[in-house]
């Protein structure tokens, strides 16, 4: 039904050797440290790193036994050193091998963006030895140990794909390889703390990786008023413009998201060795260097997306909800040193004439937001570590206003109203993403429902609707995998009526999902935030805007 990374059918990748197909260069470097890893109807492979720019291109060979014959299965050279073989069928034992391709005349950045466009890319390279066999068998899983296997899976992308000098998450799978994402970066610190729990990575480890990405951050990369931007140099720390000229200093939303993510890992590193006494220590200061109330302009009660060191305000993004946006007014409400008033929670957060809803939309009552929802990330990226449960305020309990939102979604994606091929009762999940004519904010009743969807709206999800997600998570992965699973877990998204699936992962769709799955499973990010200070000054800076609001609206 659906042709992996289709987007790719226009381009021609050329691979060529110095002589010939089976020419195996001594002068380059075999692969290293190659392990493969059974899971449910796959075989993981990974090894080791062999630069700190990571533009480098290996081949994977498998055979039924170690002695071969061998089959190559990159068709044009693999861009990572982690691959999933997603054999379909469990009790199959594989044998691999790993090559590494040279190629120092070949224009890295533009062979990734080959991936998106009508261009020819040859890689006339050397390709090296083999690397040592590793060997694996795939393994039937029970829903538990299928849900262990899509997390680690998923963790991969920060873990393995995270920049090799800062640690930060990349932006993208086929984006710029310096590109990294302070918001995505929030997610996955979140995402490798769940990794510890769940035995993917040693604590020792975790904690030396967290407290690079935090160094850098702090001593690196630079703060405007003690926030962060949307995008930098992974490697440098310099600032990335994102959305063009005027966006080169703060962003408010982002640096939220990414907050969110220190103050719950800082409460899970505990422990009382250097390193984890260092992590605490820098995230406390960051915290308290914050000054949330600078992004809001004199005389308003809404915060203002972006400032610049060139233009302050100029872009004069004033935001407010119902939107992915709540986590920025309550940390700043919250801030020791840089707190906003409460009254900024109902006044500009909460002060639109539209965010309260109240109408019933298959069935469900909508407690807030625009009609239908609005994309599912709404309900994912203020809520990884805070916890909706214990969130009220005059309108709603934002646990249950998000499983209103995701239920709709998904009742929406069953009826189907524009009649998209491949919508159904397990094939559901609106929300931003890739799709085959670029990125956009999908989302039920507009015409950016354009048949696409995206698997991180559903499995993000989980902790709101678990029977429902959990269907769709092996719909996903038991029906499509083979289409839908890739190296760094589930492709960003796809489109069944266009047969295409996206070639990428991004850091902010992947990086919800091990986070949220684990708040089904333990609650464990949301338990971690909420046992913070931060935590509690926001329920109190809450109930302190009820208090202060007056009767009625």
């Amino acid at each position: 039904m659906i042709r992996k990374n289709t987007c790719v059918a226009s381009v021609v990748l050329t691979f060529l050797t110095t002589a010939g197909m089976a020419c195996k260069s001594p002068a380059v470097e075999p692969p290293t440290g190659l392990v493969a890893e059974g899971h449910d109807s796959r075989i993981d492979l990974v090894w080791d790193r062999v630069s700190q720019t990571d533009e480098d291109l290996w081949h994977v060979y498998r055979a039924e036994n170690p002695a071969g014959p061998w089959q190559r299965l990159t068709e044009t050279p693999h861009t990572i050193h982690v691959y999933s073989d997603f054999v379909g069928e469990n009790g199959k034992r594989y044998s691999y091998r790993v090559t590494r391709v040279v190629d120092d005349a070949l224009d890295y950045k533009q062979f990734l963006e080959s991936h998106h466009g009508e261009r020819i890319v040859e890689v006339n390279g050397e390709e090296s030895q083999p690397s040592a066999v590793a060997s694996a068998t795939t393994v039937a899983m029970d829903d538990e140990q299928l849900l262990d296997s899509v997390q680690k899976g998923c963790f991969r992308y920060f873990w393995d794909f995270g920049h090799p000098v800062s640690g930060l998450a990349r932006e993208g799978f086929t984006h710029p390889r310096q590109n990294v994402t302070t918001g995505g970066t929030g997610f996955g610190m979140i995402t490798i703390m769940v990794g510890v729990e769940r035995g993917f990575v040693s604590r020792a480890a975790a904690a030396e990786r967290l407290l690079t990405m935090v160094a850098f951050l702090e001593d690196v990369t630079p703060r405007f008023h003690g926030l962060w931007s949307h995008h930098v140099d992974g490697a440098t720390g310099a600032v990335i413009p994102f959305a063009g000229a005027g966006d080169d200093g703060a962003d408010v939303v982002e640096s939220a998201f990414l907050m969110e993510g220190m103050l719950t890992i800082r409460e899970y590193f505990d422990g009382d060795d250097p390193v984890e006494t260092e992590l605490r220590e820098r995230i406390d200061r960051l915290w308290r260097e914050a000054e949330w109330d600078w992004m809001q302009q004199p005389g308003d009660q809404k915060l203002t997306w972006h400032w610049s060191p060139t233009v302050g305000f100029a872009r004069n993004h004033k935001f407010d909800g119902f939107n992915e946006c709540m986590i920025a007014y309550l940390l700043a409400m919250a801030s020791p040193t840089h707190a906003i008033a409460p009254e900024s929670y109902y006044l500009g957060w909460a002060g639109r004439d539209d965010y309260v809803n109240g109408r019933e939309y298959y069935g469900i009552v909508q407690p807030i937001g625009r009609p239908l929802g609005g994309p599912l990330f709404f309900t994912h990226y203020s809520y990884l570590g805070l916890d909706p449960r214990q969130l009220n305020d005059a309108y709603a309990n934002y646990f249950e206003a998000n499983r209103a939102l995701s239920l709709i979604n998904r009742a929406y994606c069953i009826d189907n109203p524009r009649q998209h091929a491949g919508y159904s009762e397990l094939a559901w999940g609106l929300t931003a993403s890739q799709d085959p004519w670029g990125y956009a904010a999908h989302q039920p009743d507009a015409p950016v429902d354009n048949g696409t969807l995206t698997p991180t709206a559903a499995l993000s999800a989980m902790p709101y609707a678990p029977t429902e997600s959990l269907a769709t998570l092996k719909y996903f992965y038991r029906d499509l995998g083979s289409q839908l699973w890739g190296p760094l877990g589930f492709y960003d998204a796809y489109h069944p009526g266009k047969h295409w699936v996206s070639p990428s992962f991004l850091a902010i769709d992947q990086g919800t999902i091990v986070p949220m799955i684990e708040n089904h499973r333990t609650g464990l990010p949301w338990a971690m935030f909420m046992k913070g200070q931060a935590a509690r000054d926001i329920l109190a800076k809450l109930a302190e805007a009820g208090a202060t609001r007056g009767a009625g609206r």
